[in-house]
C-alpha cells in the first residue's frame, strides 16, 4: 500500500525535492564594431602566437600592428612573454612611435593582468577586449598572424631564438615596405602612410634599417 508519506520519502531519497537552480541572465556584452581608424596611432591590435624550435622548445611571439595602415609595429619573440614583458615592449613602442588612443586584444591572462590595466590608465590608453571565442572582432591582427605563420613560422625550422628573431625582423621590414595589401588599394603600409602624408609624423618599423637586403639574402638567396 502506497500512501503519500511513503511516496514523499522515496521522492526525497531520490533527491527529487531539490529545487532546480535557474541560470542567471548575464547582461549582453556590447560588441564593439571593428572600425577602420582615420589615422595612425588611433588603434593598435595585439595578439600572441605559439611555435616550437627544432629542439621542441616552445616559443611565443607578441605581434602588434597599427589598424590604420596594417603596419607591423612589433614582433617580439621569446620563450616567455608575461604581462611585465608586454609592458616593456609597449613602452619601447611609445618611445619611437608615440601613444595609441586604443589597444585591442583578447582576454588572455597577460592582457587582463592588473599591471596591464594600471599601465593603460597611467598612459590614458583605452584597452578594448574582444568577446571570448570571437576572433573576427580582431580580424586585422588575425590576418597578420596568418600571413606571418605562412611566410615564416611554417616555412622554416629554427634552431634558436636568435634565428627566428632575425627572420621576423627581416620579414616585418618586407611586409611594411614591399608587400602590397589589397585592403590598402594594393599599397604597402609605408606607401599608404606616405599617400596620406603621415610618414614623417609617424616613424615606421625599421624605417632606416637595411633589413631589405637581410630578407633577400635569408629567403631569396640574393643580395639587393
Amino acid at each position: 500500500m502506497w500512501n503519500h508519506k511513503r511516496v514523499y520519502r522515496i521522492y526525497t531519497a531520490m533527491r527529487l525535492n531539490l529545487r532546480n537552480k535557474r541560470k542567471k541572465r548575464i547582461p549582453p556584452r556590447i560588441k564593439a564594431p571593428l572600425l577602420c581608424p582615420i589615422g595612425p596611432n588611433i588603434t593598435w591590435s595585439l595578439d600572441f602566437m605559439h611555435d616550437t624550435l627544432a629542439s621542441g622548445e616552445t616559443i611565443r611571439t607578441l605581434n602588434v600592428i597599427d589598424d590604420f595602415s596594417r603596419e607591423a609595429l612589433c614582433i617580439t619573440v621569446d620563450t616567455s612573454l608575461p604581462a611585465q614583458r608586454v609592458i616593456r615592449e609597449l613602452e619601447k613602442l611609445l618611445e619611437w612611435r608615440g601613444k595609441a588612443e586604443k589597444i585591442r586584444s583578447d582576454k588572455g591572462p597577460e592582457f587582463i593582468a592588473e599591471s596591464i590595466r594600471d599601465w593603460g590608465e597611467q598612459h590614458n590608453i583605452q584597452w578594448e577586449f574582444i568577446q571570448p571565442g570571437k576572433p573576427t572582432q580582431n580580424s586585422l591582427i588575425e590576418r597578420f598572424n596568418r600571413t606571418f605563420r605562412q611566410d615564416v613560422l611554417d616555412s622554416y625550422i629554427f634552431d634558436s631564438l636568435a634565428d627566428i628573431r632575425k627572420y621576423a625582423d627581416a620579414w616585418a621590414w618586407m611586409y611594411n615596405n614591399e608587400r602590397p595589401h589589397s585592403s590598402l588599394g594594393q599599397l604597402t603600409p609605408t606607401e599608404f602612410l606616405l599617400k596620406y602624408g603621415k610618414l614623417s609624423d609617424f616613424p615606421t618599423f625599421q624605417q632606416d634599417s637595411n633589413s631589405n637586403s637581410d630578407w633577400n639574402s635569408l629567403v631569396l638567396g640574393v643580395a639587393s
